[in-house]
């Protein structure tokens, strides 16, 4: 390799180094990741909201709100005289549940802290987490209807899925389906489009309830039957 090759290299690597310390940089603050883990829950939240849960003033609510944007870590939507907030993509969700992870198994206090209902059933970003989603994923293996690495739904699954109503039609550059680590149970999820479409299915059909400005899902007792009756999933 010529030196003006290895110059290129090495500029390209410690550009991308340079990326990663910034945005490292962003999300090097409790309120900031506060803010983050709120907009866990797939919902955009207004400065005001986000204000509140991160227990800090507005004008300072606001500084971080600047500071996440111009890190792609949050994108704002305007909607007439009104500014609303939320994660930048499915990608950024997946960075804060690895970092779940990796503090909720290092940490023993930080378990401890966790809402039983939260470590049962909650939402990731745009689809389900906890308990029930890994027991959901694990039922879509055994059965046949994914790929045994998570990767793709099978042909058997995609008639499965579509009698029961739920949508496949993916018109996104989004992976169709992939497996999401689950900070709390370490195994994995459904992700992906598909995951996003199963949780939409769950919530307009009434299996599951959110709990408004939190991450955590009930699952009300019409869930617990159709868990049951079509993915064989006792809860």
């Amino acid at each position: 390799m010529s030196k003006q090759n290895t110059f290129s290299t090495e500029s390209e690597n410690y550009s991308q180094e340079e990326g990663m310390a910034a945005l490292a940089a962003a999300m090097s603050d409790a309120s900031r990741m506060k803010i983050l883990c709120a907009l866990m829950d797939g919902r955009a939240w207004t400065a005001t909201e986000l204000s509140a849960v991160a227990n800090i003033a507005a004008s300072t609510t606001s500084s971080h709100l600047s500071r996440l944007v111009k890190a792609n870590l949050v994108t704002c939507l305007s909607q007439g005289r009104h500014r609303y907030f939320r994660l930048y993509s499915s990608s950024i969700a997946s960075l804060l549940e690895n970092m779940m992870g990796v503090t909720f198994q290092a940490s023993n206090p930080s378990r401890s802290k966790v809402p039983e209902e939260l470590l049962k059933a909650r939402t990731c970003y745009d689809h389900l987490a906890g308990e029930i989603a890994v027991k959901l994923y694990d039922s879509l293996v055994t059965n046949g209807w994914i790929e045994n690495d998570g990767s793709d739904l099978t042909l058997q699954g995609k008639e499965k899925l579509l009698q029961l109503g739920i949508k496949l039609d993916a018109k996104t550059k989004r992976k169709k389906c992939c497996p999401c680590l689950d900070w709390s149970e370490r195994k994995f999820h459904v992700g992906g489009f598909l995951g996003a479409s199963l949780l939409n299915f769950f919530e307009s059909h009434h299996w599951i309830e959110k709990v408004p400005g939190y991450r955590e899902v009930i699952i009300t007792p019409k869930g617990h039957q159709g868990l049951h009756r079509h993915f064989l999933i006792d809860i």
